[in-house]
């Protein structure tokens, strides 16, 4: 008789986020009885198993243990990996090189060390680039402010006319309004770096949020900062957000109702979430474009500040748009500035329902994908790339998205730049001419004999990740 030919699934233990058993003794029927993994990159895999072989609860555990290295006290794979790799990933972006590359230092920008032992901002980069009038001293009492210590810095800087995007957290004003007259100087300093009229602080939050945070010592910049404009971008956070992309995977899993695509579509509120995004990074680069500097900021200015910050940076500078520079862009404005990589993606961490996971990252990676669909060839990248970083953005194969910033990363890898990253040309993902997997397939797997799961063990244990993400 003919067989059916093998199915050969390629699911990285990284990307499982969720590992439940389906069905009991008593289950009857087709497919009634196995294992259902639901991953993280919106697949979900159903494994049907034969009761008499008592196989499942050997899988379950085999698999919980590889799938949730941290939760079962083992390293993530990162660190076990033996692969070589021809260049040190890890150094792909060097802070000095970019800020000269924009011009910097000038005389009206200058680089600082203040935080270089992570003291001043422990989720801040090493290296800050800040308004030439503003002394060390201002910097701690502006940090004093500023929720969690995340000053307003650059991020990008326009040579012609010196109209810059800088970033920061939220003001700490509180219910009683309080004002700091340290942190209303220094945004002052921030202007007139170009002269610019207004100062424009763009918060990504919507405004009953931003008024609700004062509740817990938050808020935002009121009229006592003068010769500043404040807009709200109404973009929501991260609880949202992650609601928002588990309804899209409801809508496509297990079955997908055709008639009524559109509107199941339209009740995620995803691509209207991608919109608002969008459109707040547009109003940011025209913003610059005509002359005028911004301050962007969320809550932490980790998450929604990273989105508008490095979309706003890939419209206005080609070089973010090659290959070597979208590289950049991402170890720029989401790792060195500390986006919360492990806790959003939750890397080897058995709690699927962790209130602090959330596609953030994944929504900057759509809103680019947005991008190159309307202006292919402004990008020396397409979509190939874009797939590549999703895939190591949850595989841990990489050393480059395990952590939650540059401190943390130093701390684990031992130096800021230790490891090897790109792969030998042979291995690198070819040119792109294959289109993204559609979004709405449901692999669904019968194994009617027991599964054997190889997971190679490393003799030795490594102090550090193997890797950087170099593509």
């Amino acid at each position: 008789t003919t067989q059916d030919p093998a199915l050969t699934l390629d699911v990285p233990l990284g990307v499982i986020s969720r590992v439940e058993k389906m069905g009991g003794a008593s289950s009857r029927g087709e497919n009634s009885y196995g294992l259902d993994i639901t991953c993280k990159d919106m697949r979900s895999l159903r494994f049907a198993l034969k009761q008499e072989g008592h196989s499942r609860r050997d899988i379950f555990e085999i698999l919980s243990k590889y799938a949730f290295p941290l939760s079962h006290s083992q390293p993530l794979f990162s660190y076990l990996s033996q692969e070589k790799y021809e260049e040190n990933g890890w150094s792909i972006y060097k802070p000095l090189e970019e800020f000269r590359r924009q011009g910097l230092p000038n005389e009206r920008w200058r680089i600082t060390f203040i935080n270089k032992n992570y003291e001043l901002c422990d989720t801040y980069p090493t290296i800050l680039a800040v308004p030439y009038r503003a002394s060390e001293e201002d910097l701690r009492r502006v940090a004093a402010f500023r929720s969690r210590g995340r000053i307003p810095v650059l991020s990008w800087i326009q040579r012609d006319n010196q109209a810059a995007i800088a970033r920061c957290s939220q003001p700490l004003v509180g219910m009683s309004g309080k004002r700091n007259k340290d942190d209303e100087r220094y945004l002052e300093l921030l202007r007139e770096t170009n002269g610019t009229p207004k100062l424009t602080i763009f918060d990504a939050r919507p405004s009953v949020n931003a008024v609700a945070n004062k509740a817990t010592g938050g808020g935002y910049e009121g009229d006592e900062y003068q010769n500043a404009e404040l807009i709200f971008l109404d973009i929501h956070n991260i609880h949202v957000m992650r609601e928002s992309l588990k309804k899209l995977r409801d809508i496509v899993y297990p079955t997908v109702e055709e008639s009524h695509w559109l509107s199941s579509l339209e009740s995620t509120h995803w691509l209207e979430h991608i919109k608002l995004v969008l459109a707040g990074a547009i109003r940011v680069a025209d913003k610059v474009s005509g002359g005028k500097s911004v301050v962007l900021h969320c809550s932490d200015g980790w998450d929604r500040t990273a989105q508008l910050s490095s979309l706003a940076m890939l419209m206005l500078d080609s070089h973010y748009r090659t290959l070597r520079g979208f590289e950049v862009l991402i170890e720029k404005e989401w790792l060195s500035f500390g986006h919360k990589f492990a806790s959003r993606i939750g890397h080897g961490d058995k709690n699927h329902a962790d209130q602090d996971r959330s596609p953030i990252f994944v929504q900057f990676i759509d809103c680019v994908w947005q991008m190159t669909k309307q202006f292919p060839t402004a990008f020396e990248f397409n979509e190939r790339l874009l797939a590549t970083v999703l895939e190591h953005l949850y595989s841990c194969r990489l050393g480059t998205f395990l952590f939650n910033c540059e401190s943390m990363r130093e701390l684990n890898v031992g130096t800021p730049y230790p490891a090897e990253g790109r792969p030998p040309a042979d291995r690198r993902p070819p040119p792109l001419t294959v289109g993204p997997p559609p979004l709405r397939v449901v692999c669904v797997c019968v194994l009617s004999r027991a599964v054997t799961i190889r997971v190679s063990k490393s003799k030795s244990q490594h102090s550090k990740p193997r890797t950087c993400l170099a593509v």
